[in-house]
């Protein structure tokens, strides 16, 4: 893929960039190993003071940087203006907890060891890339960088390629905030590239997200080198719903889960499994609340679904459509792109899925929902667990005892009970089985890219 920006909403390139060279790629690893020892040495006091200006900085400029999200990538004015804030509390939460999270942890009888004391210590590991997609293209780089960076790590960013106005901005965003020259970095690189980045003796690691292929590629790659690697991937969340649920709550959830950031989210509800008792009011009003959305125009405060990202998003999106379909699937609305400019796809709903229709077993990067009837609990719990992926899921009900059974019995790195999916600087954030392993955000993620040192003395 080239590196440029292409409008989602036109189909028109607006803008390309020339791919970083060999040398450029090592000057730029150089600067991030110098900056690393001046980071190492700085305060945490030094460090959360360079985050909360980086916060002022992007709280200030929210109206540019959400204009050039919606124009490389298609999200809806208004979530963008979301992101960058959202973005901003992120670098935030870390200025104010990073000390407290990296923290000594003493050991309560030092003697039991036979050390007059005993502790563990948190230190950085050193330059780690990043390599990110381009669907939340500020927030899910800076849920990186603010912990790496917080706990005296610098990184190297490797952006999706149809997102480099939204890389280059980053680059510049944490030296224009205070921190050392180099301690944050864009690499205009395509993916063939990644390995030898991955393998240089400087880069300590590598966090990713994004597709299954390209995690097990880059977890391959960092195997090879023993390095700390943590992979957040794909996604086909179920969002249960049983008798007891508010479902007027959970319909409006569903639909909002379903389309947010034009359906083109991990965590998004994907799969609605629907108890057979409440399956046809919930239809019913599903399908109408989807029908009804509007689709248009990203930069238009009133749109609610925009294009998708890419043209070969929408094409694989449309595949997995049409093969349900030529399966035995109903289409109960949309089912199809749309004759307009750009990659528009129809906020679409499907029913009667056939267990061999693909769309079963992949995750849909677009807005398209999968209705599921459940006979009970256990039913629905085999549903939602019989994918491969387990990154979130969502149980809908106001019966305690089915509550604690589904947090037990969802194969997930998240549960939300009557509630959406979303990703807080508060809590941890990653998944198991082929939706990857590590944890972003909150103590567990800043502690990620650190070494746990054991220190004893006699």
């Amino acid at each position: 893929m080239a590196i440029a920006t292409v409008n989602p909403a036109t189909g028109a390139t607006e803008r390309e960039f020339e791919p970083h060279s060999g040398e450029e790629v090592e000057r730029r690893i150089a600067r991030a190993q110098d900056a690393f020892k001046a980071l190492k040495d700085t305060t945490f006091a030094e460090r959360a003071q360079w985050l909360r200006r980086a916060a002022e900085i992007l709280e200030g400029e929210v109206d540019e940087t959400a204009r050039m999200l919606v124009v490389e990538m298609g999200k809806p004015i208004g979530q963008a203006e979301a992101e960058v804030r959202k973005s901003a509390k992120g670098l935030r939460f870390y200025a104010d907890h990073a000390e407290s999270f990296l923290a000594d942890e003493p050991l309560d009888d030092p003697a039991a060891v036979g050390a007059s004391r005993a502790w563990t210590r948190y230190e950085p590991l050193g330059v780690v890339l990043a390599v990110m997609p381009w669907n939340f293209p500020v927030w899910q780089a800076l849920r990186f960088a603010a912990p790496a960076l917080a706990a005296g790590n610098t990184g190297l960013l490797k952006h999706a390629s149809n997102v480099p106005q939204t890389a280059l901005y980053l680059d510049g965003l944490f030296e224009r905030a205070g921190f050392p020259p180099g301690a944050f970095q864009a690499l205009l690189i395509g993916s063939r590239e990644v390995k030898a980045v991955i393998e240089d003796a400087r880069v300590k690691a590598v966090t990713l997200t994004g597709s299954e292929p390209a995690g097990s590629s880059v977890a391959a790659t960092a195997g090879a080198a023993i390095k700390k690697s943590v992979l957040e991937l794909g996604g086909s969340d179920p969002f249960i719903v049983l008798p007891s649920a508010d479902l007027d709550a959970a319909v409006e959830t569903a639909v909002r889960a379903r389309t947010i950031n034009n359906g083109q989210s991990c965590i998004a509800g994907k799969r609605f499994i629907v108890h057979t008792d409440v399956y046809d009011e919930f239809s019913r009003r599903f399908t109408e609340a989807t029908a009804a959305l509007v689709v248009g125009d990203p930069l238009d405060p009133k749109t609610e679904v925009g294009p998708l990202a890419t043209e070969a998003g929408r094409d694989e999106l449309a595949e997995l459509v049409d093969d349900a379909v030529a399966k035995g699937a109903r289409v109960l609305t949309g089912g199809g792109a749309l004759d307009r400019p750009g990659w528009f796809y129809a906020p679409t709903v499907l029913a009667d899925l056939s267990d061999d229709a693909a769309i079963v077993q992949e995750e849909t990067f677009g807005p398209v929902a999968a209705l599921y009837r459940a006979e009970d609990a256990a039913d629905a719990a085999r549903i939602a667990n019989q994918t491969r992926f387990g990154l979130s899921s969502a149980v809908w009900t106001n019966d305690a005892d089915e509550q604690e059974w589904f947090i037990r019995n969802l194969d997930a790195g998240a549960v939300f009970v009557n509630g959406m999916t979303v990703s807080f600087p508060e809590l941890p954030f990653g998944g198991v089985k082929a939706s990857g392993y590590g944890r972003e955000l909150a103590a567990a993620g800043i502690r990620e890219f650190t070494n746990l040192k054991t220190v004893w003395k006699g």
